[in-house]
């Protein structure tokens, strides 16, 4: 029995399913790279399913397909970050989508190893470093509930954005009074 039917939800009908994905990929998205250490070996992929959940406790959520080798680790290890890649930074967002062997990714870029542990991006626009407090199974992914423990940004950088499958930068808009 699978996940989906498990908790009794229904598959959407395919119509629905593709014009779903088809209007999900014009919600432009941030580019991170979630990563974690599991009895000494690092993983991590890109991801853009990642958004603020609570500022008391500071806290955000990250959605993961049940079939990734990092959903299985973040079920077990305590701890994961997120690493906000720059607009600079489309190589390594390809490297974590598995363009480059699990076990080599860290080798590219500015990776350090945060004191938690997990392997933290240096030349981030941003990172937040969590302790998983739940995780919670839908459909195929699991939404894992991530209090922030450490966090760090920079006031130089642009943060590297997903639209429609193509990688792009944020422009602010113009103030309505300028319109």
């Amino acid at each position: 029995m699978s996940a989906t039917a498990a908790l009794g939800i229904a598959p959407a009908p395919a119509p629905l399913s593709d014009a779903f994905r088809s209007t999900m990929r014009r919600f432009p998205a941030t580019v991170t790279v979630i990563s974690a250490c599991r009895n000494g070996a690092d993983h991590g992929m890109t991801a853009t399913a990642v958004t603020s959940l609570s500022m008391d406790p500071p806290s955000l959520i990250i959605c993961l397909n049940n079939r990734t080798y990092l959903h299985d680790m973040l079920l077990e290890v305590p701890e994961f970050a997120v690493s906000v890649l720059t607009d600079r930074q489309a190589a390594v967002s390809e490297g974590f989508s598995g363009k480059i062997a699990p076990e080599r990714r860290f080798d590219a870029a500015d990776w350090i190893r945060h004191e938690r542990g997990m392997m933290v991006l240096e030349s981030a626009h941003a990172s937040v470093v969590c302790r998983r407090m739940g995780a919670v199974p839908y459909g195929t992914h699991t939404i894992f509930i991530g209090q922030v423990v450490d966090t760090r940004h920079s006031d130089d950088t642009t943060a590297l954005m997903y639209e429609n499958s193509k990688y792009c930068a944020p422009q602010h808009a113009l103030p309505a009074s300028q319109n």
